[in-house]
């Protein structure tokens, strides 16, 4: 049944899944556009920060995880793992979770970490992630699947990540430039209400189409009222623009150094 969003009647509610430990790359900023997108059209939301020191409830629309460094990570895995069940039944309820980076290896079966220690996830989608060198930095371009409807991709990487994914798990889409998961080609994850990837920037609000995408699924809208994304959608052209120029060069240059 779709959601009418003009009578709506409780609060859209945006839960920042601990901030204090997995707030290195700017990723709140995910949770502020996904609260100003539906105030600009009307749609009551609040923004919900929820401290490691405390259990995660089952009562929020979206859960946002962000990155964070390897021993930020190790403390969020031991605290997150009483936390499983309460997801599940957020995500059976119509919640939606959105992972960046280490909060993406996080929502998985576990994480190697490049020492060897192995640390359990939340086993929300089947898929495993194993610290590797060398370290994958950069801006990514990624093409979503196209069942997903959504544009390029854009944002930037900063892990040592090589996250593979179950039989029958989808990803996010195909790795254009960068490195992505790391593996197959390809970056992030795509299963039922949980959305994965590599990329910060932060990419919802570099990308809002896929911000969008993921309060639809928590509405019940096939398409929302569009917004004038005028000035995002320039900056989308720059960064487009300027990693398809640096892609160039790096390739001409190693195929100048593979003819010498």
């Amino acid at each position: 049944m779709t959601t009418d969003t003009r009578t709506r009647q409780s609060a859209l509610r945006v839960g920042l899944v601990y901030p204090d430990l997995l707030g290195t790359y700017g990723d709140r900023g995910n949770a502020v556009v996904l609260v100003e997108r539906c105030r600009r059209r009307g749609i009551p939301a609040e923004l919900v920060e929820l401290p490691a020191s405390s259990p995660l409830p089952d009562s929020l629309d979206i859960y946002l995880f962000g990155g964070g460094e390897d021993s930020s990570q190790v403390l969020a895995a031991q605290n997150m793992a009483a936390s499983a069940s309460s997801l599940d039944r957020a995500r059976a309820g119509g919640a939606v979770v959105f992972a960046v980076c280490a909060g993406f290896q996080l929502i998985g079966a576990s994480y190697e970490t490049g020492e060897g220690e192995i640390l359990d996830g939340l086993g929300l989608v089947d898929m495993a992630t194993v610290g590797a060198s060398p370290r994958l930095i950069g801006e990514v371009l990624v093409e979503p699947e196209p069942a997903t409807g959504l544009p390029t991709v854009t944002g930037f990487e900063n892990h040592a990540g090589r996250t593979t994914l179950g039989p029958g798990i989808g990803p996010l889409g195909r790795v254009v430039q960068g490195g992505g998961n790391g593996v197959d080609g390809v970056d992030g994850v795509l299963a039922e209400r949980l959305v994965g990837t590599y990329l910060h920037g932060p990419v919802l609000p570099r990308n809002p189409a896929l911000a969008d995408s993921l309060l639809a699924m928590v509405l019940g809208e096939e398409e929302l009222q569009p917004l004038d994304d005028s000035l995002v959608e320039a900056l989308r052209r720059e960064r487009l623009a300027a990693v398809t120029a640096t892609g160039w060069r790096a390739r001409r240059q190693e195929l100048h150094l593979n003819r010498g």
